[in-house]
């Protein structure tokens, strides 16, 4: 039987449960424990499908064609190991399971109440996990705050739970907040007290606190919040803010996070943890060799988790060619013809992000093309191919009004056109072309050479796709095919060969991308950004020698 770790969270959000969990999920990986982590979010949405990248950050989706909560992007990066439809579950899914089950009289003329209905459901996604056999442990984030009445249904699941299951198979792990006030030189420990106070007031008594800080605890801040908290001393875990969110699992290692879960589970059969990869990934992330500026041409830069796997796999390829990745960020519905050249100045590459909807389209049609034009390396994201397609069709087939179904519908060269089967699709959630789906590449193409193998297979979200009618002329005139699916004919890649580093995918690579493997096309990328810095750097050299002379 699984054994199940619950991580809450109080006195504020966005402490970083999620990055608690992956790290304490990594170090039991690390010692040879069979580990996953789900994520129980109160919000009433059945899913962050439909929710604006504003409010929520990006919709995460995973290989089974779940559109989860950004954390699952975490766990998967973290693990290297993959999600699924049963890792995220939201207040709206199980108050839609628990009311068709009463529309179909599963209830036998019951009253259908929070308790036990509601918590039952809640329980049942909880441990359904853990009723495979692979896994040892399941870890369990919930979302929210502590306090807030959405969390309630869930915070009452765990206190059933604990008082169900045997007391070394179910633990709570809570993560806090200690403030320091620089005004008194003090840290704070009474909004942890209160915090716990509030979360033992339902019946939930936590294992271990988990202390966000800016400064070091003393053993006489431990030993007073173990005091008051009603847990061991050694059970007062220090989280130092860190440099980087990879910093975490070694932060926690050091801590004994981990072997105090272990202890408390009364889990004896564990190795030494294995880091090693981990350790050598930090390194070179820490110590880069030099540096190359990327710019990330989007809609929602105001919001950096609106493109968070993006900027995580820009992290992971810049460790793999041992480069620091600095990402400018420019909003795509301020480029115009006139400003374009000092917008993307002093880029080594040009990333076009995924999204949806007309604002700030042409922005990013404009960006495409300064990139192909001055052979600065291209790399196109589901939306941003199809600007690259765009573009391609206006500037060189001469298609002056070529545009995608979905910005213009009345368009007579719809290079891009929605999919077949969305065409009579009404609902809006959970109907886009949604998980992972097969690539056949091109032998000999610059995919080819990046990937290693004629057969991918990557995640999707999208709704729109390239008009297989337009397809010869765009090969005729040099912008390729160079992946499709093998069943459905759907172009997923384009290249222009003639370019030192053109490419654009209908999917997305950056969903697959973690600190172990990371994403292919990410390391490609920014392998040609590297030697387009350094080819400038020579070429100025160059020029200020010959200006010398």
């Amino acid at each position: 039987m699984a054994k199940y770790i619950f991580v809450t969270g109080g006195v504020t959000s966005s402490l970083g449960k999620g990055i608690i969990a992956a790290s304490l999920a990594k170090l039991l990986q690390a010692r040879g424990l069979n580990v996953t982590i789900q994520k129980f979010d109160p919000y009433i949405n059945v899913d962050p499908g439909t929710l604006n990248p504003y409010e929520h950050g990006e919709c995460y989706v995973t290989e089974d064609g779940a559109e989860t909560d950004l954390d699952l992007g975490h766990y998967e990066r973290f693990l290297s190991s993959y999600t699924s439809q049963a890792n995220n579950v939201t207040t709206g899914r199980i108050y839609q399971t628990v009311i068709n089950k009463e529309r179909a009289g599963d209830f036998l003329g019951k009253t259908v109440q929070v308790v036990p209905h509601i918590t039952d459901e809640i329980k049942h996604r909880m441990m359904l996990l853990g009723q495979d056999e692979k896994f040892d442990i399941v870890i369990t984030e919930i979302g929210g705050t502590v306090g807030d009445i959405e969390s309630l249904p869930f915070i009452e699941a765990v206190r059933q739970l604990q008082w169900e299951l045997p007391d070394e198979d179910v633990m709570v792990v809570h993560l806090t907040l200690i403030p320091y006030l620089k005004a008194a030189k003090e840290l704070k420990t009474k909004p942890t007290q209160h915090s716990v106070k509030m979360l033992s007031e339902t019946g939930v008594h936590p294992d271990i606190l988990v202390c966000r800080t800016e400064q070091p605890l003393n053993n006489e801040i431990k030993r007073k919040i173990a005091l008051f908290c009603n847990v061991k001393t050694d059970a007062v875990i220090e989280a130092m803010d860190a440099d980087t969110i990879y910093e975490v699992p070694l932060l926690m290692l050091r801590e004994k996070l981990d072997l105090i879960c272990l202890k408390k589970m009364n889990i004896t059969n564990y190795a030494e943890p294995n880091l090693d990869k981990w350790k050598s990934f930090l390194d070179k992330l820490k110590y880069p060799k030099s540096k190359v500026t990327v710019g990330l041409i989007g809609k929602y830069i105001e919001l950096q988790d609106a493109y968070k796997s993006i900027l995580e796999s820009f992290v992971h390829a810049g460790a793999m060619n041992e480069v620091k990745v600095e990402v400018v960020n420019v909003h795509s519905e301020f480029i115009t013809n006139e400003n374009v050249s000092e917008k993307l100045a002093g880029l080594d590459g040009l990333l076009v992000a995924p999204g949806f909807g007309l604002r700030g389209i042409e922005g990013k049609i404009i960006a495409v093309k300064y990139a192909r034009e001055k052979g600065l390396p291209f790399f196109g994201i589901c939306l941003g191919m199809q600007m690259a397609v765009i573009e391609f069709a206006r500037n060189i087939l001469g298609l002056k009004d070529a545009h995608s179904t979905e910005m213009d519908a009345n368009s007579s060269n719809q290079v891009i056109s929605i999919m077949e089967e969305q065409k009579k699709i009404k609902l809006m959630g959970g109907t886009m072309r949604l998980g992972a789906y097969p690539c056949e590449i091109q032998e000999g193409s610059l995919a080819h050479q990046i990937y290693g193998t004629t057969h991918i297979s990557e995640r999707h979200r999208h709704r729109y796709e390239f008009n297989n009618d337009y397809l010869n002329q765009f090969q005729e005139n040099g912008m390729i095919a160079s992946g499709t699916n093998p069943d459905t004919d759907l172009v997923e890649i384009v290249e222009i060969p003639n370019h030192p580093f053109f490419i654009g995918v209908q999917y997305h690579p950056e969903l697959k991308s973690s600190v172990e493997i990371p994403a292919p096309l990410f390391v490609g990328f920014i392998a040609a950004a590297k030697k387009y810095n350094e080819q400038s750097n020579i070429g100025k050299k160059k020029s200020a020698s010959s200006i010398e002379k």
